[in-house]
C-alpha cells in the first residue's frame, strides 16, 4: 500500500511539473492560486 501511494505522488509530481514546463511557470501557477485564495476568502 505505501508503494502505492509513493508511485502516485510521483505521477502527480511528473504530472504538475510538466504542465508548468519551467520553475518560472511553476511560480506563477503558485502565486496565481496564492491570488485565487486571496480573492476568495474576501
Amino acid at each position: 500500500m505505501r508503494k502505492l501511494t509513493i508511485w502516485w505522488l510521483l505521477a502527480l509530481t511528473c504530472i504538475s511539473l510538466a504542465g508548468c514546463n519551467t520553475v518560472r511557470g511553476m511560480g506563477e501557477d503558485v502565486q496565481d492560486a496564492g491570488a485565487a485564495i486571496q480573492r476568495a476568502t474576501k
